[in-house]
């Protein structure tokens, strides 16, 4: 089938990984590899993490059950600790690559996030939410699932997007960092992409497409 549009994640897509700020932290504080991964795949669909990014708790409340959820596996981690590391450095090549793709193909973006930090992209500092601000002006539908009370990997999210840009999900492409959410997508016949590196990304991107990037 003939790409109508692109849909695209935001952390770890626009940005680096937010996984390597989280071994930082760990391998500073002498935790685990990998422990914050661990507590937020601990019970994924209710856990502190789903909570907040549906909007069903504030910052406050994740501060603490996080914490409960990290004791309860050996460490005890404050939420509050882990929020200022979501954010990473922008990737420029990958915004040209978005505009690339915005002159040919309808652009959306579905993004798991928090509602924390400045705009969608959860920005540390007002300076990178005008960054931010500006790649989501690119984009033709924006959904949050801090707005929308539905995350990904729940097949709806995808759905709504497929209904907002009025293409089917046999003709998207998607792209992510987590395989977690491509694996739905996949499902319901996008092409999906899991960004591992930049240049991974683009050169899937590119046979997907057509385009080169």
């Amino acid at each position: 089938m003939a790409i109508e549009a692109v849909i695209w994640d935001f952390g770890g897509v626009f940005t680096t990984s937010p996984f390597e700020a989280f071994r930082r932290y760990e391998a500073e504080r002498g935790l685990p590899a990998d422990f914050i991964r661990r507590v937020n795949s601990t019970d994924p669909d209710v856990n502190a993490w789903a909570r907040f990014e549906r909007s069903e708790i504030d910052a406050a409340r994740f501060d603490t059950l996080f914490l409960e959820e990290a004791t309860r596996l050996g460490h005890p981690v404050r939420g509050a600790d882990v929020l200022p590391l979501l954010y990473g450095d922008l990737r420029p090549r990958v915004l040209a690559a978005l505009l690339a793709c915005k002159a040919r193909f309808k652009v959306g973006c579905i993004t798991n996030n928090v509602t924390t930090g400045h705009g969608a992209g959860m920005a540390s500092t007002a300076e990178k939410a005008a960054a931010v601000a500006q790649i989501m002006s690119h984009f033709a539908v924006v959904i949050e699932s801090s707005k929308a009370g539905v995350r990904k990997p729940d097949p709806r999210i995808y759905l709504m997007m497929c209904e907002a840009l009025n293409v089917r999900p046999e003709n998207c492409v998607y792209l992510d960092d987590l395989g977690i959410n491509c694996k739905p997508a996949a499902a319901l016949g996008m092409t999906a992409i899991k960004v591992s590196t930049e240049d991974q990304a683009l050169a899937e991107l590119a046979a997907a497409t057509g385009l080169a990037f």
